[in-house]
């Protein structure tokens, strides 16, 4: 997601976590400092994702959606997810899409890995697990490549997030209610954009599957809102 779309709304509350949190920047950002107890991790980060990364389109409930539906389409599949690994990459995967840790000219993705890399650090996260994690925050946007089952699994996640009814949902609460930008024929144009790039990008078994349900609710939607709206012209301010 990029431009308008990738706007995300930066609170007090993420201002005084990267206040208190984030350390001076070095090759690696300086993670948000989460509190480590024994086996506590899952805690901390879920704790982290709730209170500070909240977004109607890439929040809290985006990455537990993520992480239930990554789970879902593997245990269809008969594939068996390292679910330490799974947890913290879903959780933490869109991260970077938050201005306060994003980086100018780097891809949210590959800023919420590294990011994320540093956060896990600083916990009882078994170690020997954090490259897998930042590889599936890595690859998870639809138009990458992931490895390996974690990966694969959370990419195939995330990209049907954008269709169906979910995708729908996501993309309307980005709208501006105050009329500016993003507008709803702005966002009629994402959702066009999404139904040409997505399908095909889906690579599980289950997840090709479940792509061509979502696809054609979405196909459904936007038929239906062109034949409503005089092709789209009364959705235009």
């Amino acid at each position: 997601m990029t431009g308008y779309c990738r706007r995300a709304i930066a609170g007090p509350t993420l201002a005084a976590l990267l206040v208190a949190f984030l350390q001076a920047a070095t090759l690696l950002m300086a993670a948000p400092a989460v509190a480590a107890t024994p086996s506590g991790w899952r805690v901390s980060i879920d704790r982290f994702a709730r209170s500070d990364l909240r977004h109607p389109a890439w929040g809290y409930a985006h990455s537990v959606r993520n992480y239930q539906l990554a789970k879902a389409l593997a245990a269809s599949d008969a594939v068996t997810l390292d679910d330490d690994v799974l947890y913290a990459a879903a959780m933490l995967h869109d991260m970077a899409a938050f201005p306060a840790i994003a980086k100018e000219g780097v891809d949210h993705a590959d800023q919420g890995a590294l990011t994320a890399t540093a956060m896990l650090r600083q916990t009882d996260f078994p170690q020997a697990k954090i490259e897998a994690v930042q590889a599936a925050i890595r690859t998870h946007m639809f138009d990458r490549k992931p490895v390996g089952p974690e990966a694969t699994y959370l990419h195939d996640a995330d990209a049907l997030e954008w269709l169906g009814q979910i995708g729908v949902v996501r993309v309307i609460a980005l709208i501006d209610p105050a009329g500016g930008q993003p507008n709803t024929m702005a966002m009629v144009g994402f959702l066009q954009d999404r139904l040409a790039k997505v399908p095909g990008k889906v690579l599980s078994p289950a997840g090709k599957a479940m792509e061509t349900v979502r696809k054609a609710e979405l196909e459904r939607f936007l038929a239906g809102l062109r034949r409503e709206t005089g092709e789209f012209e009364l959705l235009k301010d």
